[in-house]
């Protein structure tokens, strides 16, 4: 994923004055021009509804969010869903309520969040999702913006059939209820399949178990795993903070290093971790980029220009020699 370092966390005390986008995307998108601006019109207002601000990369997208906003003399109401659905619901009824000019969502859940954004379809507010997509067939998203999450799922499976010689049994720490995930587990379920039709070696998936994106609930579910499996050779976790939390609970069972991890984002703690070598590798994937492009989609949609139903940026592989030029990480 990207090679320049994450900022880091938006402060609490900020959160609170600032108004924030998150995005969700939906395979049913209200494509076409937006409202062309009248003379004298007042400043819009964007309201954004994170997945979490505990995870970095959502808030270095809301920092980028912010800063993009400002450079085009529109407001931002940040909110964070806290992975809550039923909390996103509220957050979105109220920004209706303040009729904000557009909303930028990222799904606590792909698949209920299309309720909230059927309510802003009716409101007349155009919603934007970014890094997670509604799966939703009625809900109406004018564009989606995310990582190339499926090409980013199969760079992990590469990484993961590199580390393990082709053959080995793996788990899956998951997080299945949101669309960016699904998109990456299939990538990487994809080049596994692929490795295993060439043959002799084959690479075994024994178990998936859900980490819900956390360090804390991915510890967990590791210490389930190497119970029920404790000949494990890898660990596919979704994206770091999974990652992290499984290489605490290798780290405590004696087993760091002897089972490969490959993680996905390329926060500043799992490019460390790669570079000391706890991490295999990481699809690196740009969060401010994701921002910076989901505020210039309202712009030209606000502008009355035409507007994609879909942005997808790259994701770049990160290994342990990417970690050593890294002048960014620590020289321990």
């Amino acid at each position: 994923m990207k090679l320049r370092p994450l900022h880091s966390l938006i402060p609490a005390a900020s959160i609170a004055l600032s108004l924030l986008i998150a995005g969700c995307g939906s395979n049913h998108t209200d494509q076409g021009a937006g409202p062309a601006p009248s003379s004298g019109q007042a400043k819009s207002t964007i309201g954004v509804s994170l997945l979490t601000s505990t995870n970095p990369f959502f808030n270095d997208m809301g920092q980028a969010i912010q800063k993009e906003a400002a450079a085009n003399n529109m407001q931002v109401v940040i909110t964070s869903a806290d992975y809550d659905p039923a909390k996103q619901n509220d957050q979105v009824n109220n920004f209706i309520a303040q009729k904000v000019s557009a909303i930028i969502l990222n799904p606590a859940d792909s698949r209920s969040i299309g309720t909230a954004i059927e309510a802003a379809n009716k409101a007349g507010i155009p919603v934007f999702t970014a890094d997670i997509a509604s799966l939703s067939k009625t809900a109406k998203v004018v564009s989606h913006i995310a990582t190339d999450n499926l090409a980013g799922g199969r760079l992990a499976g590469e990484a993961m059939v590199e580390a393990l010689g082709g053959k080995g049994k793996v788990a899956i720490l998951d997080n299945p209820v949101t669309e960016s995930v699904m998109l990456r587990t299939q990538g990487f379920e994809e080049v596994i399949n692929r490795n295993n039709a060439k043959g002799p070696g084959k690479i075994e998936i024994v178990i998936k178990l859900p980490g819900g994106g956390e360090k804390d609930k991915s510890f967990k579910a590791t210490e389930d795993i190497m119970q029920a499996h404790s000949d494990i050779n890898g660990i596919f976790a979704i994206n770091d903070p999974s990652a992290l939390g499984a290489v605490a609970a290798l780290e405590k069972s004696n087993k760091a290093g002897q089972v490969k991890v490959v993680g996905f984002d390329g926060q500043p703690e799992g490019k460390q971790a790669i570079k000391d070598g706890k991490i295999y590798a990481d699809p690196v994937q740009f969060p401010e980029e994701i921002g910076r492009k989901t505020v210039q989609t309202i712009v030209k949609y606000m502008a009355g220009d035409q507007t994609p139903a879909q942005i997808l940026i790259p994701t770049q592989i990160y290994k342990k020699a990417d970690a050593l030029a890294d002048k960014s990480l620590s020289a321990k």
